[in-house]
């Protein structure tokens, strides 16, 4: 599996790179700009494209644009400390399939080029995803069971989604928090085990499983 990595961090970019290289089969090349990326994608073929949100010379959005405008049907891969769902909304309609919230871990990273590659390229943004009886899409962000539409605030709906994303995964409180909230964020940490509570007053039914699950002193997740 060949990959474009486009960061123009040095220390981020050399070590991904480096852990890519000496801990996965992938083949990886490094683009430290979007001019450089985009002459790449255009000369080279990738089978998958990991892309910096604020790349300079050219943003990770236009080299995305611009190669879906010019057929490139391989999965993208989007690094960004963005994390509203608008900014989101923005990436997937100019043709991202995934996103990855900075900081990020290098194990996350890889579980997600691995889930990209198992998928054949089916574009992520396509998708509804199920949980049981719950439906999610992710085109949209609207949250369903049967007909019934469950509502959920901003924040709430930010959890939910980084949840979704990583079925399978545990994500610890620090990990939640900062995608979620921010490290700069001025409330505490012990906001994610609130807004759990309340996502699940939402979306869990009477006698229930929990579709949440809590894993003692680390955080939670949703299994697949």
């Amino acid at each position: 599996m060949k990959i474009l990595f486009a960061e123009d961090d040095q220390k981020l970019g050399k070590l991904t790179t480096h852990l890519l290289k000496t801990q996965t089969p992938f083949q990886i090349e490094w683009a430290m700009n979007g001019t450089e990326a985009m002459e790449l994608a255009l000369h080279y073929e990738f089978d998958l494209l990991i892309l910096d949100w604020m790349l300079p010379e050219m943003s990770g959005i236009e080299i995305c644009k611009n190669l879906r405008s010019k057929g490139f049907e391989g999965p993208i891969l989007m690094l960004t400390a963005r994390d509203s769902i608008n900014h989101r909304v923005e990436g997937l309609e100019a043709g991202a399939d995934d996103y990855l919230i900075k900081p990020f871990d290098f194990s996350e990273l890889v579980a997600r080029i691995k889930v990209l590659n198992r998928r054949n390229f089916a574009p992520l943004q396509e998708d509804i995803i199920k949980i049981e009886d719950l439906s999610y899409n992710r085109t949209n962000f609207n949250l369903s069971r049967g007909s019934e539409q469950i509502q959920l605030t901003q924040r709430e709906l930010q959890l939910f989604d980084l949840l979704v994303k990583n079925r399978g995964i545990v994500l610890t409180r620090e990990v939640i928090f900062e995608r979620v909230w921010g490290i700069e964020s001025e409330v505490t940490s012990n906001a994610v085990d609130a807004y759990v509570k309340n996502l699940r007053k939402k979306i869990d039914l009477p006698d229930h499983q929990t579709y949440i699950k809590s894993v003692r002193g680390v955080g939670y997740t949703i299994e697949k």
